[in-house]
């Protein structure tokens, strides 16, 4: 070794999520190239989870749809305290939607692993819940 060739390389963290794109179940390069080139958006409201978000009519709604899609189906069950939700993880990130209808889907959020229900449940770092004031009912007068 140590001769310049190509086994010398360092790899970078690019090929590792090119690597993990090619594997069965991974994101094929059109959705690869989607959610790499989005401007995802901070969820200031729930500081307590970090994690950011697509809105599907600030993006390409037909690639909205296919990283929806494929979400679901090659993702896993998990929760979210009771909540049932089908995360899908690659390169280190968690992808889920909120489980709507395909057709009222309107947002796909990501986080970092770390900050997963699943891993700061086995962490024990799960942040106390945060009271939320009461929402308003319609048929109240």
């Amino acid at each position: 070794m140590g001769s310049g060739g190509e086994s010398d390389r360092v790899p970078k963290p690019s090929d590792a999520v090119s690597a993990a794109a090619s594997q069965v179940g991974k994101f094929p390069a059109e959705l690869l190239k989607f959610v790499t080139e989005q401007n995802w958006t901070f969820a200031k409201t729930m500081p307590e989870w970090p994690h950011e978000y697509l809105v599907r009519d600030r993006v390409d709604e037909g690639l909205f749809e296919c990283l929806v899609e494929h979400i679901r189906a090659h993702g896993h069950e998990g929760h979210f305290y009771a909540k049932v939700i089908t995360y899908y993880e690659e390169a280190g990130l968690m992808y889920w939607t909120m489980g709507a209808p395909l057709h009222e889907t309107t947002i796909i959020n990501r986080c970092a692993k770390e900050w997963s229900y699943a891993h700061r449940l086995e962490q024990g770092t799960l942040p106390m819940p945060v009271p939320r004031p009461p929402r308003a009912r319609h048929d109240e007068a």
